[in-house]
C-alpha cells in the first residue's frame, strides 16, 4: 500500500516501533490494545503514572504497555528518532507536540482536524521525512473513508466527465443509547459542544453557498432506517468538495457535513439556545459546567454512535439500457452502542487512529500531511481492514 512521496519530501524516517500514546481519556479504547499487539513498544502517558496504570488496567493491558506521567519535557527526554507520537490531547495541544516531534525526528498522529498551527509545521516535518497523520478518527476519519468510497462508486456508474448534479450529506453524532429528557449526555468538553453551536456553518443548499450564523436554527428531521433524528450543519463543509475529489463536471445541489442528534433535541435544548444567543464567554463557560454536572455520562450509561453518509447523483443523458436518466445513489451507515468495557466513541476513534499508526509503522504512509483518506484506493483498503477488525458498518447502493 505504498504511496508516492511528494517531490519536496525528505527521505522517510523508518519507524522504530515505539509508540507514545498521549492521553488515556474517553476516546482511548480497543485501538490501543491493537497497537500493543503490533508495535514493538507502547508507552501510555497520562496526568500521573497511577492514572495511566489505571487506564491500562481497565483495558486489560497491564504489563503490555508502560505507564508514564505526561509532561512535554518528560516526553521529549524519552523520544527517539522513528518513534510515533499519538496525541489524544485537546486540539490546541497538538502543535506543541508536533514541534517536539519535528525536533526529535518522530512521526505524529491525531484524530483532530488540521489546525493552522499544525499546518505551519508540516513543511518542516515533510522535509525531515516525518509523517503527520490527522483527521483519523470517527468524524473526521471514518466519514472521509465513507465519502471517498461513495464518490468512487458513483464515478464508475455515472462517469467523471458526464455532467451531473449531486447531493452529499454526512451526519455524525454521539448520543445516549437510552434517550433521556435532555436528549444528550456530556462525556467530555461540554464547552466545546456549546462553542461549536456558536460558530457559523457554511454549506451548499439548493445549489448555492449558504451560511447559518446559528446552526441550530436550521435543524431538520433526518430519517435513517425508519428512525427519525435531528441534524444541523457545522463547521465549513465547502473545502471537502475538493478533498473528496468530486468530479468538476458535477454540480452540487446539496453538500453538507453536520451533527446528528436524537429526535426532540431541538426543543429539549431551547433554554440552552437562549443562553447561546446572548451569553458572553464567561457565561457560556459557566453554563457548560452546569450542564455537564446535570447531564453527565456515568459508568452505568451506554453511548451510541451514528454516522450516516449518503450520495445521490443525477446524471445527464440516457442510462445504459436507454430507460431514462443515468442515476446512482449509495449510503454508508455505522450505528454502534458501547458496552461496559469500551464506549462506542472510543471504539471508533481509537481503532481508526490505531490503524493509521500501524501504517506509519509499516512505512506505507509518505512524509508530510496525511488524513484518514487521501485517495479512494486507500479508503477502500482501510474500510476493509476496519471491517475485518469488527467495526461494523453497512453499505447500501440503489
Amino acid at each position: 500500500m505504498s504511496e508516492q512521496s511528494p517531490p519536496n519530501a525528505g527521505t522517510l524516517v523508518p519507524a522504530g516501533g515505539t509508540v507514545h500514546w498521549i492521553g488515556a481519556g474517553l476516546s482511548t479504547g480497543g485501538g490501543l490494545a491493537a497497537l500493543c499487539e503490533t508495535a514493538g513498544r507502547v508507552r501510555v502517558w497520562h496526568r500521573t503514572e497511577d492514572r495511566a496504570a489505571e487506564a491500562l488496567a481497565h483495558l486489560g493491558l497491564t504489563g503490555r504497555a508502560e505507564p508514564r506521567a505526561y509532561t512535554l519535557p518528560a516526553l521529549t527526554a524519552e523520544l527517539a528518532p522513528g518513534d510515533v507520537v499519538v496525541s489524544m490531547l485537546p486540539a490546541p495541544e497538538h502543535a506543541p507536540l508536533l514541534a517536539v516531534c519535528v525536533q526529535g525526528g518522530a512521526h505524529f498522529a491525531c484524530s483532530s482536524y488540521v489546525s493552522e498551527a499544525v499546518l505551519e509545521q508540516v513543511p518542516a516535518a515533510e522535509a525531515a521525512g516525518l509523517v503527520v497523520l490527522t483527521e483519523c478518527g470517527l468524524d473526521p476519519g471514518i466519514d472521509h473513508l465513507f465519502a471517498h468510497s461513495l464518490v468512487t462508486r458513483a464515478e464508475h456508474a455515472i462517469g467523471t466527465g458526464t455532467p451531473a448534479s449531486y447531493r452529499l450529506t454526512s451526519y455524525c453524532g454521539g448520543i445516549p443509547a437510552v434517550p433521556n429528557d435532555f436528549r444528550y449526555r456530556f462525556s467530555w468538553a461540554p464547552a466545546g459542544v456549546l462553542n461549536a453551536l456558536r460558530s457559523p456553518a457554511r454549506y451548499i443548499e439548493d445549489g448555492a453557498e449558504t451560511v447559518a450564523d446559528r446552526p441550530w436554527e436550521v435543524t431538520r428531521p433526518h430519517a435513517i432506517d425508519g428512525e427519525t433524528f435531528e441534524v444541523y450543519p457545522n463547521r465549513d463543509s465547502l473545502p471537502f468538495v475538493g478533498q473528496y475529489e468530486l468530479p468538476t463536471a458535477w454540480k452540487a445541489e446539496t453538500f453538507v457535513r453536520g451533527t446528528l442528534r436524537l429526535d426532540g433535541w431541538l426543543s429539549a435544548w431551547d433554554s440552552v439556545f437562549e443562553e447561546l444567543k446572548g451569553g458572553d464567554d464567561e457565561r457560556i463557560g459557566a453554563l457548560a459546567r452546569e450542564l455537564a454536572a446535570r447531564y453527565p455520562t456515568t459508568d452505568a450509561d451506554r453511548d451510541r454512535v451514528v454516522l450516516a453518509v449518503s450520495l445521490d447523483v443525477d446524471g445527464e443523458g440516457q442510462s445504459e439500457n436507454g430507460s431514462g436518466r443515468r442515476t446512482w445513489s449509495g449510503r454508508y451507515l455505522l450505528d454502534l452502542e458501547g458496552d461496559a468495557v469500551e464506549s462506542a466513541m472510543a471504539r471508533c476513534v481509537s481503532r481508526t487512529l490505531a490503524l493509521g499508526v500501524r501504517h506509519i509503522l509499516d512505512g506505507s504512509l509518505p512524509p508530510g500531511l496525511s488524513r484518514a483518506a487521501e485517495t479512494a484506493r486507500r479508503s477502500e483498503e482501510w474500510l476493509s481492514e476496519l471491517g475485518g477488525e469488527g467495526l461494523e458498518f453497512r453499505l447500501t447502493v440503489g
